[in-house]
Parts: structure tokens; sequence; C-alpha cells
């Protein structure tokens, strides 16, 4: 935008420079407008000036993003070491790693939702599929919630909840934290991932911005261990300080 208005202030001073498209044109421009010429040297000499700190600016956001993201690859790579560990070993392009943030909307205008800011996975599938949860609601939502680490072992909570009258009997009993806020229908089209984990990501007042989820077909219980959390909580560390602003 500013290099637009840039350019036009500047096609404006060459053309008044060599008197196109005539020179009376200009002349019945500027005799009751003699500030006109004036703004138009302002404007170039402003937005000419800043021009160098705006690149530089563009330049160290892309730097600062690109650091941003190796450090997530890095810790993911560790992640990934922990998960292969897992019998069976959980495949390489199966683990994914997911960023969230805090987002409002007209359906959502006060708590807001979760939006999925950025997503690491080594393989193509599985297809990651569109999810926006509300504060309870998920994994994630209950990590939002409790504004603290959370696991859950879905494959073994499929196993017993295996139709609508056992779960809506669970639900009833436990709770809708038991069922991570779902619904039956919802609890079928996630119940796919069957090791969940999310941890949140805080700003400077120690508040939920935002949190950091990984899932994986099997192997919760080979993956919620130490040195797994350490690299999940390690990387909430890192988003947190910039207040995810370089995704």
């Amino acid at each position: 935008m500013d290099r637009s208005i840039l350019l036009v202030a500047t096609i404006g001073m060459v053309a008044r420079q060599y008197d196109f498209p005539s020179k009376k044109v200009w002349t019945d421009a500027l005799d009751d407008r003699p500030y006109a010429l004036l703004g138009l040297i302002c404007v170039i000499g402003i937005f000419g000036a800043f021009t160098p700190f705006q690149s530089y600016a563009g330049r160290k956001k892309v730097e600062r993003r690109s650091a941003v993201r190796q450090q997530v690859l890095t810790h993911f790579g560790k992640m990934l070491a922990v998960a292969r560990q897992a019998q069976p070993p959980i495949e390489t392009g199966d683990l994914g790693l997911h960023i969230w943030r805090i987002r409002r909307s007209f359906r959502h205008p006060l708590h807001g939702y979760l939006q999925r800011a950025a997503t690491y996975r080594l393989g193509s599938t599985p297809t990651t599929r569109s999810f926006a949860p509300t504060k309870g609601v998920g994994v994630v939502g209950l990590c939002w919630k409790r504004n603290e680490e959370v696991s859950i072992d879905v494959q073994e909570l499929a196993s017993r909840l295996t139709d609508r009258a056992t779960f809506d009997a669970h639900r009833e009993q436990e709770g809708a934290d038991a069922v991570m806020g779902f619904t039956w229908t919802e609890f079928q089209r996630v119940a796919h991932r069957g090791a969940v984990f999310a941890s949140p990501i805080r700003g400077g007042g120690g508040d939920f911005i935002g949190c950091v989820s990984i899932d994986a077909r099997h192997g919760h219980d080979s993956m919620n261990v130490d040195d797994f959390w350490h690299e999940v909580n390690s990387l909430c560390s890192r988003l947190g300080h910039d207040d995810l602003d370089h995704l």
C-alpha cells in the first residue's frame, strides 16, 4: 500500500515536470491549489524515506518466522524420536503437531474459539480435518479450559464406548469432560486419532493464548513420559515469548 502511494505521487510529479497531458491541465489544476504540488513533494519525501525501514522490518519478520519454524521442527523431531519407541512404533508420517490460537468471530464474539494456525506432519496422511473447537471441546478445548497439560488415550476410550447408548451413559455419569465435550457423532469423527496431547501457550501475564497439540493413531502410554512433555512444553514456552506473532 505504501509503495503504491509513493508510485502514484512520483508519477504525478513526473507528469507535472513534463506537462503531461498538457500544460493547461496542470495550470488549471494548480492555480487555485498551490498546496497540491507541495503535498506531492511531501508524500514522496515521507514514503521514500520510510521505504528502506519497511524493507528492513519485512526482512526481519521473515527471519524471525524462519527461526520459529526451525525451532518447531527441532522439537518435533525429538518428539518423533520418543514416539518411535512405542510398540508397535508410530509411523514417521502419522505423528501430527498442531499450533492453535484463540480467535473470535460473530458466532463466538466473547469467549472465542481455537483456530489451527499451523500443522506439521511428515506425511500426507492422515488428512488434517477442519476443526475449530470452543473452550472445553476436544483435548485442545480441555487444555484451554484448565490452562494445563492434557492427554487422552482416545484409543482406549473408543474401545469401551462402542455405541451411542454406552457413550451417552458414560457422559451422563462422568460428565462432558470425560468424553472431551463431544457428542456421539463428534466423538466418532475424531476417534481415529488414538493418542492426543495438548499443552498451553501462555502470554506474558500467564494467560492462555493458544496451545500445541500432538496426535497419533496409537501409543499414548509410550509418549506420555517426561522426555516427550519436556519437548512439548519447551516449544510452548518459545512460542509464548512472541505471543504467536511469527508462525
